[in-house]
Formats: structure tokens, sequence, C-alpha cells
């Protein structure tokens, strides 16, 4: 049976998306069966990020109003055999879908499946509540920054009132070069600001992002075996940093 699990954000830009996309991949390649479901029916781009978007047939409302049965619209990744994108709807994203449509939906799938990741709309409006009423656990990106670790503050209380069976929190995009000189919040700080367990850290790292969807970059790597053996083993943004080398990396950081 699939854990169903929101992929969530209080702020926008955080790369809730791309988190979700990068962790479905790293499942897949562990030999997971993984669902990416895109429940953000006003901006969804899974699709495109995730490079499916001219093999739709289907999408969430043609299985809600009956067209077709869900594994229909689901499409297999073109690289990684255990990965399905669930589209949502690209020619009515104004058509109303209630929460317990999209979880019928969902649970319909569960029992052929390892991970269903829900990608939900940032924010706490009535696309943020229909995602989190189909889903058992909650995961909630942020960065580094006061304004998305508020923002995240007042998601997590809201999550809170469904009561998932686990709530945690990626950071991303934790820069190794600011957190090694103190001027950002450590893992440990944000992890006691938000009262909230840390799932996973990625770095800001260009070589992470243009490799994140082969899913073979070990931060990735780091966060799909936290989420599926329940540990928590933190990525070190800082080791690049540190000697000679590091001071240099730094100092080129600052003058961009």
């Amino acid at each position: 049976m699939a854990r169903k699990i929101v992929v969530t954000s209080g702020k926008g830009g955080v790369g809730k998306t791309t988190v979700a996309i990068g962790l479905g991949i790293a499942l897949s390649r562990r030999g997971e069966r993984v669902i990416l479901c895109d429940a953000d029916f006003g901006l969804n781009n899974i699709d495109v990020m995730s490079g499916v978007e001219n093999s739709i047939a289907y999408d969430l409302v043609d299985v809600i109003e009956g067209r077709c049965r869900a594994k229909q619209a689901l499409v297999p990744h073109p690289e990684f055999g255990n990965l399905f994108v669930l589209p949502s709807s690209h020619s009515v994203p104004e058509r109303y879908v209630s929460p317990q449509s999209l979880k019928l939906v969902l649970d319909a799938l569960a029992p052929q499946y390892d991970y269903i990741l829900i990608d939900c709309p940032a924010g706490i409006d009535e696309g943020f509540h229909r995602a989190v009423a189909a889903a058992d656990e909650a995961i909630v990106v942020t960065n580094a920054t006061v304004s998305a670790l508020r923002d995240a503050d007042k998601v997590i209380t809201v999550l809170k009132s469904y009561e998932p069976q686990s709530l945690s929190v990626v950071v991303n995009r934790m820069r190794g070069d600011m957190l090694s000189s103190g001027e950002c919040l450590s893992p440990e700080e944000i992890e006691e600001l938000l009262k909230t367990p840390l799932l996973g850290v990625l770095p800001e790292s260009y070589e992470l992002y243009t490799s994140q969807f082969t899913g073979n970059h070990y931060p990735f790597r780091l966060l799909a075996r936290n989420l599926a053996t329940g540990k928590r083993k933190l990525y070190d943004t800082t080791r690049r940093y540190g000697g000679l080398l590091g001071r240099i990396r730094k100092a080129i950081l600052r003058n961009l």
C-alpha cells in the first residue's frame, strides 16, 4: 500500500516541485514504484519539469469525470520504469475538484504502488486543503530565509490540524558558505524553530539542480533513504567550504 505524502510549502519559489520530482526519481531508483501526482490545478508543471508533457492522454479531471480509469491517466517516465506522473487538468484549470474526489482516485491507485507524492500549491488556500486531505503524511519544503521559515511555520500549524501520520521538513537551497560563517540559521536551529523534525537538507548547488532529474545526486539519494528508512542523516552543506580551497570558494561567492 502506497505511502501518500503531500509535498507542500508556505512560500512559493522555494523549490517544492523540484524537490518532489527529485525525491520521486531517487525513490524509483531504489526500486520503489512511485506516482508523482500534480495537485496544483492552477500552476501545474510537473509534466513539463519531468519531461512527459507530450505523452499525456488523460488527466485527473478525466479520471474524476469518468472518461478513463485511474491507471490510464498515469504517464510512465521515459527513463525510470518505476516512476509515473499523474497530471492535473490543462484544459479546464478552473474546474472544481473536491478533496474527496482526489482522495478516491489516489486510494484506488495506492495498493499497486509504494509512494504517491502529491505536489501541492503553495500557500494555504483551497488547493492546499484539497491536496492535504488526500494524503496521510506531509513534507514541508522551505529555504533558510526569514520569510520562507515564517510561512513554513504557518503551514505546519495548519497541517497539524489534519493529524498526519508523519510531518517533516526539507530545507532546500542551503548555502554552505553562509552556514559555515554563521550568516544563516543552521539545520538544528531551523528544526528547533519549526518544532518539526528535518527529513533532509539540499544544498544550493548548480550541479545538483542540473543533474537532479537523474536522481543520482547524493543529497537526493540521502533524502530518499531517510524517507524510506526513517533515518535522519543530514547532508553537510559546509564540507566544501573548509580549508584553503573552501575559503577561496567563499570569497568567490561573496564577489559574484
